[in-house]
């Protein structure tokens, strides 16, 4: 079943894409000349290399919908596809690298004890679900909280449907955000680069926090021990 067009979307002009540049500019390339699928590969791409931004990518293929190039479902189909299909590849590069790996890796870490490796262990088993359901629709973790499900070996089945439900929640949102707003897909763009911000100056505070924590823990190791 297809979507009806607005008679406000579907009258723009074909020259609304004219001034996309970069990111914007190459999804929509990509949209347009592998239609819906590409959207898909774009948001898989997203997963994997998270500075490619799906709150630019996931408008773009609501406007390219817009446009003719697809329905508005095959538009949420394919990336929604491709957000458990990258998804999944990093849940597969964290079962590769194991908990004796990752133990390996935090052990040769500055500032890193097994101590803090097992508490944030300990918090993924008891939040790991809400973690990963949660986890898809927040900047930045959105990929990162894939490879501790694959470490600790979240069941495959539990992590793609916790997976794929987060993400078409998150997907639906931009998908027709870009689709109603059609030319002015880029107010989306402003407000969620907003709530990226907010994301980002969150885990800069608690990296900030952590760290001085570490520090004034050896100094006091250091001053009890002398």
């Amino acid at each position: 079943m297809s979507i009806q067009f607005p008679a406000a979307v579907s009258a723009q002009s074909t020259d609304s894409a004219a001034n996309l540049t970069g990111v914007a500019q190459w999804a929509v390339n990509m949209m347009e000349t592998i239609g819906a699928p590409g959207a898909g590969l774009a948001i898989a791409l997203e997963n994997l290399f998270p500075p490619l931004p799906s709150e630019v990518i996931l408008p773009l293929a609501g406007f390219t919908a817009s446009r003719g190039n697809f329905t508005l479902i095959e538009a949420l189909l394919w990336t929604t596809l491709g957000s458990v299909l990258g998804a999944w590849l990093l849940y597969g590069l964290g079962a590769w690298l194991g908990r004796r790996r990752m133990y390996a890796i935090a052990d040769k870490l500055p500032l890193v004890d097994v101590e803090d490796v097992e508490k944030v262990e300990a918090w993924f088993n008891r939040h790991g679900y809400k973690a990963v359901f949660f986890g898809r629709m927040i900047p930045i973790f959105r990929s990162l909280i894939s490879i501790p499900a694959g470490i600790e070996r979240m069941p495959v089945w539990k992590f793609l449907l916790l997976s794929t439900a987060g993400s078409l929640i998150w997907n639906t949102i931009f998908v027709f955000a870009g689709f109603y707003l059609g030319e002015n897909w880029h107010f989306v763009e402003q407000y969620a680069d907003i709530f990226q911000k907010i994301v980002i100056a969150a885990v800069v505070v608690f990296a900030a926090y952590w760290l001085i924590s570490k520090i004034v823990k050896i100094r006091n190791s250091r001053n009890s021990a002398s």
